[in-house]
């Protein structure tokens, strides 16, 4: 049987040996652990973690034999908890591409994205041996340094196309103690704990088995674990301050998970249905109580223009009752016109206030009354998927393919946009977009109340359906903060400031809820001043190295 120190020691080997197969299936085991965290195993994340930091103390490896190793753990982590995405062939094929076409575009999606996400692995393996080899940092230097390191590298990430599997994630949504650090600096914070952790372990592992003689010093496993007692004291104490909601805040949300599988709410047939749904599960919400209601994304997949909205039974229904939708749809970037690309929207379609309620008085709406209802409010996605809802290089690849891309690139929403509603102004965002924290921490900012977010999740499974649940959570902790989520085949939900998710809808079901909220008005450091420990980090990691003896790896010392 291998032992622990021959899996992954080097010693006597010349340098510039390649990667043993022991070694990197340690990696490959980390990397799987590290996808399986998210989101029922979060224990996991704060030790998946040590065998890349193994890769980077030993010293016997060429270059690319350790950037290879960094692959192999990065690819088994992003690969595994991204393996939901070959799902996405089904849609595809439904919208008429050759099944043979688009398998091949589910696998390069799938191996695309997992390679996008290993490079941030790869990203921060580089950015260590570049300053492993200018200034050598050991011990506890060097876990500042990697932990700086990594968060700026994710920092990087978070701004670009692709973003989904940060560190953070991996505590979403059960270990809400540990969550609670990101309302100090964002997601970032807990990434940067599960690092310095596995940083501080992988230390002590080296120093018992990586060297030539063994020590006995334990001052990094006692380090690791006084660090992860104290990321959660510090949660702790967030997570148990009260709530504290002005009744007089009190706002009942009502949502509509329509369930019409993306295949079929295509079509002509699918949109009359989409119609009928909705229209049925608005008025059971408004009959209610509901002070608004919103649906999934795209929950009627036409676009939204003046003659819609003259004849659309979903505004007449909303003149009667006087209750704010906020309907999931699509419209031009110039709505008045009906002119400019398309944009994936939430529209909040309202009624004058000199309306009266057709319940309350038993007047029917007729078409000329429907002028009464019009749009006060809109959101359009400013994240889309590529491949999805865009195609990157557009120009170029319609050079090459012509008519064999089978849809047209949505148009992106403004950064700085903010969805008013009759209640204040609250926090939207559109499925994908819950990975981005950058984008509800500055609607929250600039007077967000609360967070709504539609999603369509129609065809992936369950397991993805958590995971953007989870992303959900983290940016309720965030920016404390209520959450009403609603999502087409599942899985919706209703979270409080804390995190903790008070409904769950199951998938596959059509459902109707009313969520009991609050709008809240309270600034967290992360919402009042961003990302201000990436910085800080990298500040403390310059001031902090030194140039060093000869040996490399040791204690912390």
């Amino acid at each position: 049987m291998p032992t622990v120190r021959t899996i992954f020691s080097l010693n006597g080997e010349a340098p510039g040996k390649r990667l043993p197969p022991r070694f990197a299936g340690l990696l490959l085991a980390g990397g799987v652990l590290m996808g399986l965290a998210p989101v029922n195993a979060w224990p996991l994340a704060w030790f998946a973690l040590i065998p890349l930091w193994l890769l980077v103390m030993q010293s016997q490896l060429s270059i690319r034999a350790t950037l290879i190793g960094s692959a192999v753990w990065g690819v088994a982590y992003h690969g595994t908890a991204l393996s939901w995405i070959v799902w996405w062939l089904k849609p595809v094929a439904a919208m008429g591409v050759p099944l043979f076409a688009a398998v091949a575009l589910a696998l390069f999606a799938w191996a695309f994205i997992t390679a996008w996400g290993a490079a941030i692995g790869l990203t921060w393996m580089t950015g260590m041996l570049l300053v492993k080899r200018w200034r050598g940092p050991t011990g506890w230097r060097q876990v500042l340094v990697g932990t700086a390191l990594w968060c700026a590298v994710e920092w990087v990430w978070s701004r670009g196309p692709l973003y989904w599997t940060s560190l953070s994630y991996t505590q979403s949504p059960y270990n809400l103690v540990g969550l609670h650090l990101a309302q100090l600096a964002g997601p970032i914070t807990v990434t940067a704990g599960i690092v310095a952790v596995n940083g501080c372990l992988a230390q002590w592992v080296w120093t018992r088995w990586g060297e030539r003689k063994k020590t006995k010093d334990v001052r990094p496993l006692l380090l690791g674990g006084v660090l992860f007692v104290c990321i959660h004291l510090v949660g702790l104490g967030l997570y148990s301050l009260p709530l504290l909601d002005d009744p007089d805040s009190a706002l009942s949300v009502g949502l509509v998970q329509g369930n019409v599988p993306t295949s079929e709410k295509l079509s002509a047939a699918g949109i009359r249905l989409s119609q009928q749904i909705y229209l049925e599960g608005y008025e059971t919400l408004a009959a209610d109580g509901a002070d608004m209601v919103i649906t999934p994304e795209g929950a009627i997949a036409q676009t939204w223009n003046a003659s819609t909205q003259a004849y659309n039974p979903l505004m007449r229904s909303v003149v009667r009752n006087r209750v704010p939708l906020l309907l999931g749809t699509f419209a031009k970037v110039d709505m008045v016109n009906n002119q400019g690309k398309s944009t994936s929207s939430l529209l909040l379609l309202s009624s004058e206030d000199e309306t009266p309620r057709g319940e309350a008085t038993g007047e029917e709406v007729t078409g000329e009354e429907v002028t009464r209802g019009k749009v006060t409010g809109r959101y359009n996605k400013v994240k889309l998927v590529p491949l999805g809802e865009y195609w990157p290089l557009e120009k170029v690849l319609r050079a090459v393919a012509g008519s064999l891309l089978p849809w047209n690139s949505l148009a992106p929403g403004r950064f700085d946009q903010q969805l008013e509603t009759p209640f204040g102004p609250v926090a939207a965002g559109l499925c994908y977009e819950s990975a981005f924290a950058g984008l509800f921490r500055a609607q929250v900012a600039r007077g967000g109340q609360a967070i709504f977010t539609a999603s369509n999740n129609d065809p992936y499974p369950p397991r993805q359906m958590m995971q953007h649940h989870a992303q959900d959570v983290m940016r309720a902790v965030e920016t404390d903060r209520w959450e009403v989520r609603v999502t087409n085949t599942g899985i919706s939900g209703v979270v409080d400031p804390h995190g903790r998710t008070l409904w769950l809808s199951k998938p596959g079901e059509r459902i109707v809820h009313n969520a009991p909220i609050a709008l809240r008005q309270s600034r967290t450091p992360y919402v009042r001043w961003g990302d201000w420990l990436t910085p800080l980090l990298l500040i403390g990691s310059l001031v902090s190295i030194r140039p060093l003896p000869a040996k490399k790896g040791g204690s912390l010392s």
